[in-house]
Parts: structure tokens; sequence; C-alpha cells
């Protein structure tokens, strides 16, 4: 007999730009961490072994986010230090997979709460910098048809038929809603202030939001993955070996219309009914369903069409049945590809602007954007919500939300 999982509370750090000059430059991800979890202690009064483990993701696992990460960031933490941690790496999905990974812990009796959640310093700890080795050892980039992911997003324009200006139309709404939404307070329920060893606070607001992004000053940026496919090292080659029936790659993405670089944190407090009514906690949604797939490696970034398959083949639900989605802006194509196959309704998706306006701190963005679909469930008085991402190496990966 199986437990169900409820969120109790998310919080999530702002997002700031991921280079020298970024606000959140000086802080580690450890430093970064532990302000997440120090957050979801003070909020919820987590005393003593108040949860079984923290799951946090990360993806660039080396240099400060190397070792096991989540058990440094307890020790760093308010938290009690017999609560252990767990690092773990699914890529994009990474943040996400530990929020499903706690919940179905807490399904199958492993325990009755977990913190879960993420961390990516990408100013600090360059992506690519672990060398993995599907990008890096020639023999498995081959094999698998090997393309960086902006060409796996500009594939996805040109097979299935998104032009620029598709792309920078929808990156310029991505940034009209995310101002708005910053404008109404609408993230005020779950952004923790990020401070400084002495406490004085360093970020307060996602840093790279472009207000007045228009159609104009996008189709000024030159595509950026051009170079890349047609000339040194032409990936455009190895693509259209495996896609033949492609004439050639239409680049369309840009720094404009592809998600920001930058730093950031979540954290999701995940537990059983009983635990809640033990700690005096009041749920706010049930995780009703969890699920990853494996997907083309190649183009690379398709995955939330094929885990959603999954999702209404396995749970009897439709696209038509939920009154929100958070497709990760990894890319335009990404979602103008989600939009396509399932004829969804944007008015429903990324309703507050995604990673192209706010920027995709890879470690974290899963469990960021559920701890955005639940607020804006309860801002909206909405029952039902998915969210989902791509995956590097060909994965997809998505989480449903059931308001309490």
């Amino acid at each position: 007999m199986t437990t169900d999982a409820y969120i109790y509370d998310a919080v999530r750090s702002p997002r700031g730009k991921g280079r020298k000059d970024g606000a959140l430059h000086e802080v580690t991800s450890a430093r970064l961490s532990i302000q997440m979890l120090n957050a979801i202690k003070e909020r919820n009064g987590l005393e003593g072994h108040a949860v079984e483990d923290v799951i946090w993701g990360n993806v660039t696992q080396v240099m400060e986010q190397g070792g096991c990460l989540a058990r440094t960031a307890v020790l760093g933490s308010d938290l009690d230090e017999s609560i252990p941690g767990l690092s773990i790496n699914r890529f994009c999905a990474s943040g996400m997979e530990a929020v499903n990974l706690a919940a179905n812990q807490v399904r199958g009796g492993a325990g009755h709460a977990y913190i879960a959640g993420g961390v990516e310093m990408m100013g600090r700890v360059p992506m690519g910098a672990d060398g993995a080795a599907i990008a890096a050892d020639p023999s498995l980039a081959m094999e698998q048809y090997f393309v960086p992911q902006g060409i796996g997003a500009d594939i996805i324009a040109t097979e299935y038929g998104f032009s620029r200006d598709d792309a920078d139309a929808f990156a310029v709404e991505s940034q009209r809603r995310a101002a708005q939404a910053w404008d109404e307070n609408r993230f005020e329920k779950s952004i923790v202030t990020v401070r400084d060893q002495n406490g004085l606070p360093i970020l307060a607001e996602d840093e790279y939001i472009r207000r007045g992004t228009d159609m104009q000053s996008l189709g000024a940026l030159k595509a950026a993955f051009k170079e890349q496919g047609e000339v040194m090292p032409g990936f455009d080659k190895v693509a259209l070996i495996k896609y033949p029936h492609l004439e050639k790659v239409n680049h369309i993405h840009h720094a404009g219309n592809s998600s920001g670089i930058v730093d950031g944190s979540a954290a999701v407090l995940i537990g059983s009914k009983e635990y809640g009514e033990r700690m005096g906690l009041k749920p706010r949604a049930r995780i009703k369903y969890s699920a990853k797939i494996g997907s083309d490696p190649t183009i690379n970034l398709t995955g939330p069409v094929p885990v959603t398959e999954k999702m209404m083949a396995e749970t009897g639900l439709k696209v038509s049945d939920f009154d929100l989605f958070e497709v990760n802006e990894a890319f335009s194509s990404v979602v103008l590809r989600f939009m396509q196959a399932f004829d969804a309704d944007h008015d429903k998706i990324n309703v507050n602007g995604g990673a192209i306006a706010m920027g995709h701190p890879l470690g974290a963005t899963g469990a960021i954007i559920i701890g955005t679909l639940l607020d804006e469930l309860e801002r909206q008085d909405k029952e039902l919500g998915m969210a989902t991402l791509c995956v590097a190496s060909g994965m997809g990966a998505a989480t449903v939300l059931e308001r309490v």
C-alpha cells in the first residue's frame, strides 16, 4: 500500500547572472544551498531529525560542486547533523528528479519526509567543466551523433518548422510575462533573499530579466550556433548524417531566445500526510505523478513530448485536463514544439515567463519550476498542473501536482 506524498513548502533564491559581475558570484554553491535549507528549516520549524534525507541535484559536480554537496550543505546549515545528504545528477532535470525521488521514497514508506532541490553556480563552476564523456570521448560522441544542445534546438526548429520570428516572439513574451510577475509580486511566497556572510542582502530579485526586450532588439542578434554548426567543428554535418531528410539546419537561436546562464538554488519540503499532521503543517499539493524517459540524443531536447505522452498513457489524463504547465525554456523551440505537439494553449504555459527571461541554473531549475507551478496554481485557485523539462543526452522528466 502506497502513501501519498505532499509538498509542504517550496523556496528558491533569485537568479543571479552567471558571470563574474553577477550579484551572486561571491556566494559558493554550498553557501547558497545552505541558505535554502535554512529557509525551509525556519519556515517550517524543523528540529532534530526532522527529515529522512536531503536530496540535492547539481549538474557540474566538480570543484566546489564536487563531492557530496548535499551532505556538505546539511553540515553547514542549521539542520541536525543526523540528517544525511544525497547528491544526484540528471542534467537539467536534477532538481526535479530530486523532488520526484523524494516523493517516491515517501510513497514507498522509506521515511516520512525529505528536503529536495538543487543548485548550480554557473558563474563559478562553468558548464562542461566536468569533461563529460558523452561530449569529450570521440568514440562515444560519434556513435551517438553528438551535437551541442544549441544545435539540437536549431534542429528542432528545422524539423518542425519554427522560424526565427517564431522563436523571437516567444522570447519577447517570456520577458514580458516575467517582468509582469515581478511587478505583481507573484513570486513573493517563495523567494528567499540571498545574504552575504554579514547578513546583508545581496540579491532579492531575478537579475537576468531584460525589460523592454522587443523583436527589433532580438533581430539584431547573431545566430549563436551557426558558426559552430557550419564551420568549426561542423556539427551540422554530423546532424545531417542522422537526419538525411533535412537539407540543412536552420540556425535561429541566439542569446535572446535561449535560456540564460545564471546562479541559483531551490528547495522543496515533501512529506506524508501523517508527517504534516505531526508537525502541524498544511499540505499545499499532492505529487500525483512523476516520470522520466529517454529520447533521441542528437536532437536532444524533445523529451517533454514523449514524457507527456507517457504520463497520459499511464494516468489517463489529457493535456486539456491541466490548468497550468511549466515547460522549461531551455530554448524557444523546446516550448514551441511542446505546444505544437499537443495543440496546447500558450495562456496555460509559463504564465510568469521562464528561463529565457530569468535564467536556467541547471541543477536547480527542476525544483524552481515545481515551486513556481505550485504558487501559480494557488494564485489562480486552480487544481492540476504539470512541470516538465528537456534533459541533456536525450531525456525528459515530468511532475504532476494536484492542489489539496
